[in-house]
């Protein structure tokens, strides 16, 4: 190694004393030591030589301090000396002072090691903790589920055993009123018989005429008989007319050339319905299928149909049939007849095509559906349920769209008022009218006292009408919170409630609006909804009457009966015109679109379609 002689050294301290500014400390080192006579070139020697080398010294130290054992790795970290280090302290005592920090370097990275495994068991716990919360949630769900499905078949028990109770209560009235009529019976023969012997005294000149007279006075006793109680109770204006049947009907039985049976249903038939389309009549029945009847244009030519030619079969249960649970309780065919939806017992809904095809199925219902109707515009289904609640169905996406959840008991009937709002009526004796995209009713109507049957909006959607087991049917408007009218004439429950297609908004606009109850008081009662009194009362059946239906042109009335009769009012004039008598319970009746057919259907599994002519 070259090593640097004492005037070299000197010459680098005076210039860097003369460099820094040390004027006078640079001459007296020159003077002293002879600086004038050192060979040296300054030339040669560049600007702050002395700092360059003292640096480059203590580099060296450095480097030399951190060989390892075999002289050969060099730590590439030279952070752990300081230039003080290096001048003050000894190549043993630097080569110590880096072991021990690099001890501590390696004390801190395993610390820091510890602490990122510590933080990754922190997350692994509270991983498997939300787990388990997420397990227990889903176990608390699956319980809760659990209990309402049983709440439901609690519920479900309980009211066939209050509908049970009720039929033999029904069972045991109708056989005191047939004892009741049996005895008036008698009592109006003695009084024909009075009058008798008091016109034969009186008109002995008219002796010969007598037979003609008596079938006249009785022709006018089956017509019009004014309604002599005061249970009606209406003042003012003309008193309203109780319209009796107490003869025969033979004059106005429909023959039975203008009668088709349609045969199939191996159960009861609970619901039918005509497209508006043509020709086409869907019934609905217990053994668990819906039907597509096509009826022949024109009269009557057989007296019975059940061949494969003329019915499709939409089957809501695979294999076997009469499976309670998929009871067909109720259908519907949206506004151009192009599709069929029908209700189920299981909950879900189904849209059909006219050849029978299965188009969708709609489930989220957790009940029975007892109530399903289309918007007129034919882009939403709107279903209520046993459940409790009302959904609204988007058919294009075949998803729901909104569920309605307000009452506290089933939803027994819904009805649109429009295309985006509607009504639904329950057993907790409420009325709500809802809107779609609205979380709230956008009205509650409350004034019933028992179950609400049936709701139904007027042509205009102005008024709602309803009827209810407390014996009452109301009528509401939009515009006001309690009823507008309270009809209270019926004697038992109002099962079903229609409103004429007469008056604003109808085809019929110049005819008077009338509203029909039908009770379980076998009457159908008209009211004049304007003024809400009663204009007469319908006598003609000896049972409850579970369905009315008008005629398109609003002239008259065909009501159905569980005593097996179905009767054809002529409103104008008052009385029965048509009645036709089947082997079992009338469900329902429904006019088609010409009105020249009426069809019913019979818990004797049988369909019943009409011919009417006047």
């Amino acid at each position: 190694m070259t090593s640097i002689t004492s005037a070299e050294l000197n010459y680098l301290v005076f210039r860097y004393l003369h460099e820094s500014g040390f004027t006078h400390s640079a001459f007296s080192l020159g003077y002293e030591a002879g600086i004038n006579k050192c060979p040296i070139d300054g030339n040669m020697v560049p600007p702050g030589a002395l700092i360059t080398f003292v640096q480059k010294g203590l580099q060296y130290v450095e480097m030399e301090a951190n060989l390892s054992n075999s002289d050969t790795d060099v730590d590439d970290d030279f952070s752990f000396l300081q230039p003080l280090d290096l001048i003050t302290k000894d190549v043993h005592q630097l080569r110590q002072m880096i072991r021990e920090k690099k001890k501590n370097l390696q004390k801190e990275k395993d610390k820091e090691s510890d602490k990122e495994l510590e933080l990754e068991r922190g997350r692994v716990r509270e991983k498997e903790k939300q787990e388990k919360q997420e397990k227990q949630e889903k176990q608390e769900k699956q319980e809760k589920q659990e209990k309402q499905e049983r709440q439901e078949r609690q519920e479900r028990q309980e009211r066939q055993e209050r509908q049970e109770r009720q039929e033999r209560l029904e069972r045991q009235e109708r056989q005191e009123r047939q004892e009741k009529q049996e005895k008036e019976r008698q009592e109006k023969e003695r009084e024909r018989e009075k009058e008798k012997d008091r016109i034969e005294k009186d008109k002995e000149r008219e002796k010969q005429h007598e037979d003609q007279m008596d079938t006249e006075l009785t022709t006018e006793q089956e017509v019009i008989v004014p309604v002599k109680h005061d249970e009606n109770g209406v003042s003012g204006g003309p008193e309203p007319m109780d319209i009796s049947t107490s003869s025969t009907f033979q004059a106005c039985e429909i023959p039975s050339s203008d009668v088709t049976i349609l045969e199939g249903h191996t159960s009861e038939v609970c619901a039918c319905a005509w497209s508006p389309a043509g020709s086409l009549l869907a019934s609905g029945s217990g053994d668990s299928t819906a039907r597509i009847w096509t009826i022949a244009d024109g009269t009557c030519r057989s007296n019975v149909q059940n061949g494969p030619s003329n019915v499709l079969v939409l089957k809501h249960v695979k294999g076997r049939t009469n499976e309670k649970s998929k009871d067909v309780t109720t259908l519907d065919w949206n506004g151009d007849g192009a599709l069929l939806a029908t209700g189920s017992y299981d909950g879900q809904a189904r849209i059909w095509s006219t050849n029978g095809e299965l188009r969708s199925t709609l489930s989220k219902h957790k009940g029975p559906i007892f109530s399903l109707k289309w918007n007129r515009k034919g882009d939403y289904l709107l279903t209520g349920s046993c459940d409790k609640t009302a959904i609204v169905w988007d058919v294009k996406t075949e998803e729901w769209k909104q569920q309605f959840e307000y009452h506290t008991g089933p939803t027994l009937d819904v009805d649109w008022r429009n295309n985006v709002s509607f009504a639904t009526s329950s057993t907790d004796n409420m009325i709500f009218v809802c809107k779609i995209g609205e979380n709230r009713p956008i009205k509650t109507f409350s004034g019933h006292q028992g179950e609400v049957n049936c709701v139904k909006w007027d042509p205009t959607g102005q008024l709602l009408a309803s009827c209810s087991d407390d014996i009452t049917a109301k009528i509401w408007s939009m515009k006001q919170e309690k009823y507008v009218h309270d009809l209270r004439e019926h004697a038992k429950e109002i099962y079903t409630i229609r409103w004429s297609p007469t008056g604003p908004g109808t085809n019929n606009p110049n005819q008077q609006l009338v509203l029909a109850s039908a009770s379980f008081d076998s009457t159908v009662k008209l009211w004049d909804v304007e003024q809400g009194k009663l204009l007469c009362s319908l006598n003609g059946h000896r049972d409850p009457v579970y369905s009315v239906a008008f005629s398109p042109n609003g002239e008259y009335l065909a009501s159905g009966s569980l005593d097996r009769s179905m009767h054809i009012w002529s409103l104008k004039e008052r009385k029965i015109v048509k009645t036709y008598t089947g082997n079992g319970g009338i469900f329902e009746v429904c006019w088609n679109k010409e009105g020249d057919k009426i069809a019913a259907c019979f818990a004797n599994n049988t369909v019943c379609v009409l011919d009417f002519r006047m």
